[in-house]
C-alpha cells in the first residue's frame, strides 16, 4: 500500500505506526479519512465527578483545537492489548474497530502464545481490509463483508481447518508462527504462503459468492475460463494432495499448483495474485518508484502508476509496470540473501483470469477516496 506521512510534522511513517518517530505524535489509522493521522487528546473542559467512573478517552486531529469536529476513541483492543491502530467514531457505540468488530471468535488470549499470534493475524487483516476498501468492495459501515474467526487446535479434537464456509474465514492462529507456516509450506510444495496471502485467498472465496455465483452472465463467462466449479470440490482436493506437489502441467495455466486443483481455487489464488499486485504497485506509485531495465534496444524506463489514482490504469498498463518491479523487487531480496519475495511467473491463461478479476471488481466496487497524500510531504 502506499507510504503515509505524519500530518504534524511531514515524516514518513507506515500503515500500523503508532507513533511518529520524528515528532513524537501519537498516531492511528482512521478509517473515515483513509489516512494515518496524528491525534492528541480531545481537552477535558468539564471538571471530573470523583463517584463517576472516567469516560473513555477521545481524541482528534492534532493541532485542530477545542470544538474540533472530528473524535474519536481507540479501538478496544489498542486500550487492553495494544493490538490494533484503527479509531472508532466517537458516537459509534460499538468498542471495537470496523476491522477487529469482524472477528467473531478468538483463540483463547489466556494462553500467552496466543496475545501475538492474534496480534499478527490481526495486522494482516487490517491490510486486507485496505485494499478492499481501496477497491470499493467493503463496506466502510462495517455492516457487511466476511467475518472471520481465529482458532487453536486443541488436544481430543480435530485440527482447525482454515478456509471459508458461509461467509466465515476461518484460520489457524499456528500459521502466524513462522516456523510452523514455514514447515507447512515446504510440506505442501508451496514457493509462497503469509498470512496476508492466506487471508486474501479466503477473501476470494466470499467474494465469488458475492460477485460471481449468483450472476448468470458472469457465472458462464466464469466456467468458460476457470472451468465447471459443480465438479466434486472434496475429490478434487483429495486428488491434489495425493499428487504431491500438484499436476505437473498447471504452469500454462494457472497462477499456482493449487489453482489447478479446482475452480474455486483457481478463483482465489487469482483473486489473491490480483491483490497482490494493487497492493505492490500501490506501494511502488508511492514511492515514485521509476525502473530502468537494461535491454539490447537501450534503457527502457517504467514508472509505476497508483491502481486508485491516475485515472485507474487499464490492466494492459499494470502488467507493462508489473514485471520491472517484480523483476527490482526480487533483485533486492537476492542483495540481501532472502528468496525471492515474487516467485511467480504469469502465464497468458493466469493474465486472462486476472483480467478477469480485474473486470468484475472494476464492475462491481468504486474506489473509496483517501484523504492521505500519495507521496511523503518532505519533513
Amino acid at each position: 500500500m502506499q507510504i503515509f506521512s505524519c500530518d504534524h510534522c511531514g515524516h514518513p511513517v507506515f500503515f500500523e505506526n503508532v507513533q511518529c518517530l520524528q515528532c513524537g505524535s501519537a498516531l492511528a489509522f482512521v478509517p473515515e479519512r483513509m489516512a494515518v493521522t496524528a491525534i492528541e487528546p480531545v481537552p477535558d473542559a468539564a471538571p471530573t465527578d470523583p463517584q463517576t467512573p472516567p469516560a473513555e478517552p477521545l481524541w482528534q486531529p492534532r493541532g485542530a483545537g477545542e470544538g474540533a469536529a472530528q473524535r474519536y476513541r481507540l479501538c478496544q483492543n489498542q486500550t487492553r492489548y495494544q493490538a490494533c491502530n484503527f479509531t472508532v467514531a466517537a458516537d459509534d457505540p460499538n468498542p471495537l474497530c470496523m476491522s477487529c468488530r469482524q472477528t467473531r471468535i478468538l483463540p483463547d488470549l489466556s494462553v500467552p502464545e496466543n496475545v501475538p499470534r492474534w496480534i499478527r493475524i490481526e495486522t494482516a487483516k487490517r491490510r486486507l481490509l485496505y485494499t478492499l476498501l481501496r477497491l470499493g468492495l467493503a463496506d466502510p459501515q462495517a455492516k457487511e463483508g466476511p467475518v472471520y474467526q481465529f482458532m487453536a487446535d486443541l488436544p481430543g479434537q480435530a485440527p482447525v481447518m482454515t478456509g471459508h464456509a458461509a461467509g466465515v474465514i476461518t484460520l489457524n492462529v499456528a500459521e502466524a508462527d513462522d516456523d510452523e507456516r514455514v514447515r507447512r509450506r515446504v510440506q505442501l510444495f508451496e514457493p509462497y504462503r503469509t498470512l496476508l496471502g492466506h487471508l486474501r485467498h479466503e477473501s476470494g472465496h466470499y467474494y465469488w459468492d458475492q460477485l460471481v455465483r449468483d450472476h448468470p452472465q458472469r457465472l458462464a463467462d466464469f466456467r468458460a475460463l476457470f472451468g465447471d466449479e459443480s465438479q466434486d470440490y472434496m475429490q478434487a482436493l483429495q486428488a491434489h494432495y495425493a499428487a504431491g506437489d500438484g499436476r505437473p502441467d498447471w504452469r500454462p495455466s494457472f497462477v499456482s499448483a493449487y489453482a489447478a486443483a479446482h475452480p474455486w481455487e483457481d478463483w482465489a489464488e487469482t483473486w489473491a495474485h490480483y491483490l497482490h499486485m494493487v497492493d505492490l504497485l500501490e506501494t511502488a506509485a508511492s514511492y515514485r518508484t521509476r525502473i530502468v531495465l537494461p535491454s539490447a534496444e537501450g534503457a527502457q524506463p517504467s514508472r509505476p502508476a497508483d491502481p486508485f489514482q491516475d485515472g485507474r490504469s487499464s490492466f494492459d498498463e499494470w502488467i507493462a509496470q508489473w514485471v520491472p518491479v517484480t523483476l527490482l523487487l526480487n533483485s533486492l531480496n537476492r542483495s540481501l540473501g532472502q528468496d525471492d519475495a515474487y516467485p511467480f511467473a504469469l502465464s497468458e491463461e493466469a493474465l486472462r483470469k486476472l483480467r478477469f478479476v480485474h473486470d468484475v471488481i472494476a464492475q462491481a466496487g468504486a474506489p473509496v477516496p483517501s484523504d492521505a497524500p500519495a507521496e511523503p510531504t518532505p519533513a
